[in-house]
């Protein structure tokens, strides 16, 4: 007799899940600080003589204002630039060009400023087009894109990289997002203390050459990920929208006239705020002596300074919103609908309710290893099987909660069906919420979620840039205790729970709406769109997130 593929998969899924969570609770953590404030988590596995290296810097967009969006992203960028002794021929020379860099860059902002006001007189309509430039403006960029010529000739390009490449790292790498910034690359084992005289140097001896002429990467990085990709710039002004007040309302990559204008000075500033051990973690998991790591920790990171004043707390809340917002678009891409709603934290404490409720109406996502091309796919969601398979009117419904440090978003998503107008498609998606609201969830419904979150937190603890990844992500909204509590936390879930916080929760009061349409058409079809941020990020795991939250934001990589 042949045995239905769906009973397979939800065997497979019962047995699995059965092992995750204790699996989990065992990470055997070592938990160590450094007398300069930095922490350091290890967690030893003798399965191959490897190391998978990193280290958190608890600054992320959320810790930006308005003049320097974007700078928490540029410094990913500066990191990889070099040291005092590693990427140039003549560092005498090299810190003497960046100086003089900036001497001529306090000129250029001068008739910066005189271009702006004239734009905000109306008497120019760009200060950043070429033909409005005065002949001073005209003359300090030309002394300016002369010093960097000089400074380029004396760079020794990408020496980092080919460094730990000689000596078999696989992986350097680094992303931004709105809550953290994580340096990792893997290392034989026996190569761990080169990786900590390397990224202690990064620290302590920073060189931050080639500042300026970066800020012109990252404008044609966004370019290129944002604003030529249709939707982008809707989704950026959507999302400004949806945050009113918290930090969150910019994207990581930030606003193209702050990356125009930001300086080394502020650069500075910010890497001592921001970058001082004390707010750093370093995340080490693989074949080490925790106490011989330890001892090789505080011989080079320990000779780097505390921040004595600390890091600056976040305190902008995000007010309650008094009333749904709307947003209607007309893009060059498949018709759509997206309803957030103002949700909680990722280590709140009804953050495992509403994780639960978002597999029950999305389904699960793809599960797989690390860089593998996914794997099972339990049963579909309620938003699915409704909209897409009994109804036919979308071709793509899901529902997602999207936790981060200082707040969340529960999100639902449809692509509206040919012939169909995202307008009709909405109401269908809150007719699913109202079901929960009204009728709840069943036994079966909340166990196959459970199942679900439990093989995606397994899963990504298999390897051990997967437990790195998911350490990371636990510091950075909370502690590393949350992605070791999450299983229980997530088990704890009651359908009494998660009917609440639908009810709580996912009101129209809390809710924007973003309804994009093709231009000139109420429908059309394509591929349906991406939020900036695009795909998961090199090394990144596919499935359920390693902290007591659903997915993280988007992730910018350098």
């Amino acid at each position: 007799m042949k045995i239905p593929r769906g009973r397979i998969l939800a065997a497979l899924l019962a047995t699995a899940a059965a092992a995750a969570p204790l699996y989990a609770q065992d990470i055997p953590v070592v938990e160590r600080t450094l007398p300069n404030g930095m922490k350091l988590l290890m967690v030893a596995r003798h399965d191959q003589p490897t190391v998978s290296c990193g280290w958190l810097a608890r600054v992320g967009s959320a810790n930006e204002r308005p003049g320097i969006t974007g700078l928490a992203h540029l410094f990913e960028h500066m990191m990889f630039k070099g040291t005092k002794t590693i990427g140039t021929k003549d560092a005498a020379r090299d810190l003497e060009l960046n100086r003089l860099q900036d001497e001529v860059q306090v000129g250029i902002r001068e008739e910066m400023s005189v271009l702006r006001e004239k734009q905000r007189r109306g008497e120019i309509r760009d200060m950043m087009d070429p033909a409005v430039r005065t002949p001073r403006l005209t003359e300090l960029l030309a002394k300016f894109d002369a010093l960097v010529k000089e400074q380029r000739a004396l760079i020794v390009k990408d020496e980092m990289d080919k460094l730990y490449q000689e000596e078999g790292s696989t992986g350097l790498n680094a992303s931004t997002s709105n809550d953290r910034t994580f340096y990792i690359v893997g290392l034989p084992a026996n190569k761990l203390e080169l990786w900590a005289w390397l990224e202690s140097d990064r620290l302590a001896n920073p060189v931050f050459r080639e500042f300026y002429s970066e800020r012109n990467v990252i404008l044609e990085e966004r370019r290129q990920t944002l604003e030529s990709r249709p939707g982008g710039t809707v989704n950026e002004a959507f999302n400004a929208m949806t945050w009113m007040a918290h930090p969150y309302s910019w994207e990581v990559i930030g606003w193209p006239s702050d990356i125009a204008q930001v300086t080394r000075e502020q650069g500075s500033e910010f890497f001592a705020t921001y970058y001082a051990p004390n707010n750093l973690t370093a995340i080490l998991v693989g074949d080490l002596d925790p106490e011989k790591t330890y001892a090789l920790m505080e011989k080079y990171f320990g000779r780097i300074p505390a921040n004595p004043k600390g890091v600056p707390e976040v305190v902008t809340l995000e007010p309650a919103q008094p009333a749904e917002q709307r947003m209607v678009a007309e893009v060059e891409m498949t018709p759509s609908v997206e309803a957030d709603y103002k949700a909680v934290p990722a280590v709140h404490r009804d953050a495992a309710a509403l994780q639960v409720l978002g597999v029950i109406l999305g389904g699960a996502p793809m599960m797989g290893r690390p860089g593998a091309g996914g794997g099972m796919r339990p049963p579909s969601g309620r938003l699915h099987r409704s909209l897409v398979l009994d109804k036919k009117v979308a071709t793509r419904a899901s529902a997602s909660f999207r936790g981060q440090k200082y707040g969340g978003l529960f999100v639902l998503t449809a692509t509206p069906a040919p012939g169909k107008r995202p307008d009709e498609v909405e109401p269908l998606l809150y007719a699913e919420l109202e079901k929960v609201v009204k009728e709840g969830v069943t036994d079966d419904e909340l166990s196959r979620a459970k199942n679900a979150i439990r093989v995606g937190y397994y899963t990504r603890l298999e390897s051990n840039s997967g437990i790195r990844e998911s350490l990371s992500q636990a510091e950075s909204a909370g502690t590393y205790r949350d992605l070791l509590d999450a299983p229980k936390k997530v088990e704890a879930v009651t359908r009494e729970d998660v009917s609440r916080v639908a009810k709580q929760y996912l009101v129209k009061e809390s809710r924007s709406v973003l309804l994009t349409t093709r231009k000139g058409a109420g429908s059309g079809e394509g591929m349906p769109r991406r939020r900036p941020g695009g795909p998961p990020a090199p090394g990144a795991m596919p499935g359920a997130p390693p902290a007591p939250a659903a997915a993280p934001a988007p992730e910018v990589k350098g």
